[in-house]
């Protein structure tokens, strides 16, 4: 058996002040805390998966600075410009030529062999991306060359699957990214990890534990 690729994973971390705009939290929820705790979740699990100092966050966010920086994980300023020009920062601070992956920062869900089985699949291909849940976003981008172009947004997936392999993986807690109350309620349902578990327990939504946050 080969041995696992050695990924650089890039995490983009929006400020949590401007986060999640269009999340409703529940009643007693602060926005701001939810967005940080889904994005510490997910953050702690990415460096459970893989080797701390082979992440690099972009983010402007002091609290995920410290996170992160704590975990032995690379930090760079974001430049404020939007989500793929703080991408494109974290891949430029990755070696070159060497197998990248782009992760997003909402995944409370996520589990470390969730994304450890993902970089497995995606490594087959030289380039690949995961859709989110509803089969229209990225959570997952992956070169194994080092080179990928990242174009976020609405209707992301189709835009990397002109240059990229689409992967339909059977793996929800990965693909559960969270954009609004209904899929913060899915990700719920599958179990979040324990800084959200935390959060929502603040308000009135029962939740079941199932992540990596110390």
């Amino acid at each position: 058996m080969s041995a696992p690729l050695p990924w650089q994973v890039v995490l983009p971390v929006k400020h949590a002040g401007t986060a999640k705009t269009r999340l409703v939290p529940p009643a007693g929820v602060s926005r701001r805390e939810l967005a940080r705790a889904m994005a510490r979740d997910t953050l702690v699990t990415v460096c459970r998966a893989q080797p701390a100092d082979q992440v690099v966050v972009v983010t402007s966010d002091t609290v995920a600075v410290d996170l992160a920086t704590g975990l032995g994980a690379r930090v760079l300023p974001d430049p404020g410009q939007g989500l793929d020009a703080a991408v494109r920062v974290g891949l430029a601070a990755c070696r070159p030529h060497l197998p990248v992956a782009v992760l997003l920062g909402d995944l409370p869900a996520l589990l470390p062999a969730d994304l450890v089985t993902a970089l497995a699949a995606c490594a087959r291909h030289t380039r690949a991306v995961v859709p989110d849940h509803s089969g229209a976003g990225t959570v997952l981008l992956t070169g194994t060359d080092g080179d990928v172009e990242p174009a976020f947004g609405v209707g992301s997936a189709a835009r990397h699957a002109r240059a990229a392999t689409r992967l339909d993986l059977d793996l929800p807690r990965l693909r559960q990214d969270v954009d609004d109350a209904a899929d913060l309620q899915r990700a719920v349902a599958l179990g979040v990890g324990r800084a959200t578990a935390a959060v929502l327990r603040a308000g009135r939504l029962g939740c079941t534990e199932a992540g990596a946050s110390p």
